[in-house]
């Protein structure tokens, strides 16, 4: 088990909050890991780290829409941003892509954005620090524990 899955059974476990961990075969894909997990697109919990400048962020959106970087840009007061590569989500988190949790700071070194998909579901689902490890909560607790700025920026996939 990752260093990260750990400390966020730990953040959950202190707070009280009811979680089930679920072990699969690694998935790749956010298709791949809601087929796993027995669950909706809809409730995946996708998460990407997003540089600006010198400052990178995490935005977490329904796994069934994608990033919108207009509104993104807006929201940052930016004109460029860009993905983390491999190389710097490995130096900063230990993590590969597709095992990204949900959670900023202090789980992950990243000021948090939530999108508004996922109000709309009463449970997520997310890949937990690992590519075979999974955590599904209630959404309100997740809200609660995580903290992140809660705003638009999906669009519809295509």
């Amino acid at each position: 088990m990752s260093l990260v899955l750990n400390n966020i059974e730990k953040l959950l476990q202190q707070a009280n909050i009811p979680y089930r961990l679920l072990e699969h075969t690694p998935t790749h894909t956010c298709e791949e890991s809601a087929s796993v997990r027995g669950d909706s697109l809809e409730r995946g919990a996708k998460a990407l780290v997003i540089k600006v400048g010198d400052q990178f962020y995490l935005f977490v959106l329904s796994a069934i829409l994608q990033l919108d970087t207009k509104r993104i840009k807006k929201i940052l007061h930016t004109k460029s941003l860009r993905f983390a590569t491999k190389e710097e989500l490995a130096s900063m988190t230990q993590l590969v892509p597709g095992a990204v949790p949900p959670f900023g700071k202090p789980i992950l070194p990243f000021d948090l954005w939530i999108d508004r998909s996922l109000l709309q579901q009463p449970r997520i689902s997310f890949n937990a620090g690992s590519l075979t490890h999974s955590i599904q909560m209630d959404l309100n607790d997740y809200l609660k524990i995580a903290k992140g700025q809660v705003d638009s920026f999906s669009k519809a996939s295509d």
